[in-house]
């Protein structure tokens, strides 16, 4: 019988810490740790093939969102490595702990330029600036993967533990408490923090003597969902959310807002441009332009990491605390408002709002509007649900369009906006809860990146599922959209063909190659009963509609008003064949000066 190795002892120190899943891709710099995880069998983590480590990483990151513990990815060494960064980026900007086991080629090699030889401690120096540690002796090796797994959880930031070949086959050593030798525990408890009495006075002081109060809430109210409400009712205040903070609030309230920034509502732009407080709630969304003009608001802000108070805006006073126990803190210190007329224009802005959306998904497209295809799976998401997202146009329909019912969690790369996280999500959301229906929005931007390779992992993974509901949807305009309007809003330039133009390629079909169900979309009557079959699917489904790239991403007045003239131009310049986007231009900006 083989001896115990230190690759016996990663992995059983991994099920100390809850891990259930390691994805990642093999190689042989980390084959020590595979041959572990092999042993250990049931009772250890269960390893996931992605098709690439990034894709791997990605899947890592959503793991960690959709399951609320800490991911893990594993890669070999050179190559393998530089692929996780991708992920790990995600990981670190959206503030998801995440842990990273990379195998490095042995001890005696390095430094002399071996084959695969990356100095993998300078690669993760950035991304993982909370721990990156090489291992450099058996002995380290219980204490590293301690540190990396409290270091994750507490900085809410990916860890890296670098394991050398040797080290990963040497004898495990029997840890006895002498000089040079630690001996930890596999132990991390969250904390509860809340903000000093004078802190909380001084705040409900600002709150209170608000008239137009709004509220911003981002991903870190994720268990504040009550105390959010509570206080927007006692302070008759209007809910606007970052993209990350909108599964966390109610968007049937009447006074719901919706998404901020570029790709939110004008019942947000309403909310920000015109408030007199702005309490800011678990968020640093970076879209500071649509925040309320500096000196329109005195504003308090609430997040649990310090180093984010007074980030995006400037604030009177900023509350380090856990946003749940924060808020209940100040509904205590907070009277009712006795004027509800600013509440009463906010629900008027919503509706108003909730008009503008109806209609714009009706406009008539070539041959089908994106929006009318996402504005349709609305009444039929299932209360269960899981969503996840990819990156690109598909973000803004989703923002505008999707309401998510209370409970339904949706994820997304919000901050690093990486194509080609989406169907890894998706993935990682039906491995966390096997039980419910996973439905990931994407452009064929993003599947082309990564969607097309890693459906082959659904195809290979869903005949082991108790529930086989897992619905993506491809935007397909062959085109990159969002860039496209990038180029004409903020750069004044005309739509770039060679940069732009995706080529064609038939996702429905190749769905249907892979042994799932594809269903093309090329009619809008087409989009109710497509999501319909594909609900009630006995295996997974690719809904494929061919959309209209023309559709625009206009921001919401007054930001949008003021680029119109840009915009116009820009899509003039492009000549023959610009009519039809100009025209769509138009119509959307005439519904928002109705």
């Amino acid at each position: 019988m083989a001896s115990r190795t230190v690759s016996d002892v990663i992995v059983e120190r991994l099920t100390e810490w809850g891990v259930d899943r390691v994805f990642g891709y093999s190689g042989d710099g980390i084959n020590g740790f595979l041959a572990a995880l092999q042993r250990a069998g049931e009772g250890g983590p269960r390893f996931v093939q992605a098709r690439h480590e990034e894709t791997a990483a990605f899947m890592a990151v959503g793991h960690a969102k959709y399951g609320g513990g800490v991911g893990v990815v594993t890669s070999t060494q050179g190559p393998g490595a530089i692929h996780l960064l991708n992920g790990l980026y995600d990981a670190k900007l959206d503030g998801v702990p995440v842990v990273a086991i990379v195998g490095q080629q042995s001890r005696t090699v390095l430094g002399s330029a071996y084959m695969q030889e990356v100095n993998l401690q300078t690669l993760f120096a950035d991304v993982g600036a909370q721990f990156t540690q090489l291992v450099s002796a058996p002995e380290q090796v219980p204490l590293v993967i301690d540190r990396a797994f409290r270091t994750a959880l507490a900085t809410r930031s990916p860890a890296v533990v670098i394991v050398p070949h040797d080290v990963q086959k040497a004898e495990a050593p029997e840890l006895e408490a002498e000089h040079g030798i630690v001996v930890t525990a596999a132990e991390y408890t969250r904390p509860i923090v809340r903000p000093a009495d004078d802190d909380l006075d001084r705040a409900a002081a600002v709150l209170s003597a608000g008239s137009k109060v709004a509220l911003l809430v981002g991903q870190g109210a994720r268990s504040a969902a009550a105390e959010v409400v509570e206080i927007a009712e006692r302070l008759g205040a209007g809910i606007a959310t970052s993209l990350l903070g909108k599964p966390y609030v109610d968007e049937t309230l009447p006074f719901a807002v919706g998404t901020m920034g570029h790709l939110g509502t004008t019942a947000s732009a309403a909310l920000l441009g015109e408030c007199d407080t702005l309490l800011l709630v678990g968020t640093n969304d970076p879209w500071t332009e649509f925040y309320p003009p500096p000196g329109q608001a005195r504003a308090v802000q609430i997040d649990l990491d310090g180093r984010v108070i007074g980030n995006r805006y400037p604030i009177e006073v900023g509350l380090v605390g856990d946003a749940a126990e924060t808020l209940a803190a100040l509904l205590d210190r907070l009277e009712p408002a006795a004027d509800r007329s600013w509440r009463t224009h906010i629900e008027e802005e919503v509706r108003r709002w909730e008009g503008i959306a109806e209609t714009r998904s009706q406009v008539p497209a070539r041959p089908v509007n994106p929006e009318l295809a996402v504005r349709e799976l609305g009444s039929r998401l299932p209360a269960d649900a899981s969503i996840a997202l990819d990156v690109g146009s598909v973000v803004y329909w989703y923002a505008r369009q999707l309401r998510l019912p209370p409970g339904v969690p949706a994820h997304v790369s919000g901050t690093l906006a990486s194509m080609g996280c989406g169907v890894p999500y998706g993935i990682a959301a039906k491995l966390v809860a096997p039980d419910r229906p996973v439905i990931v929005l994407a452009g064929d931007g993003g599947m082309q990146m990564t969607g097309v390779a890693e459906l082959i992992t659904v195809s290979r993974m869903w005949p082991a599922w108790a529930d086989p509901r897992f619905v993506v949807l491809v935007l397909n305009n062959g085109d990159l959209a969002e860039v496209s309007w990038e180029q004409r809003e903020m750069e004044g330039a005309p739509r770039f063909e060679e940069t732009q133009a995706l080529p064609a390629f038939p996702f429905a079909a190749y769905a249907d190659l892979l042994g799932l169900t594809g269903i093309r979309v090329d009619d809008p009557a087409q989009i109710g009963p497509a999501w319909d079959a594909a609900l009630a699917a006995d295996r997974p489904v690719v809904i494929e509609v061919i959309a209209d790239p023309s559709v625009p991403l206009l921001p919401p007045f007054p930001a949008g008003e003021a680029k119109l003239e840009q915009m116009r131009s820009s899509i003039d310049a492009e000549g023959e064949g610009s009519e039809h986007t100009r025209t769509l231009l138009d119509t959307y900006a005439s519904h928002e000066e109705e």
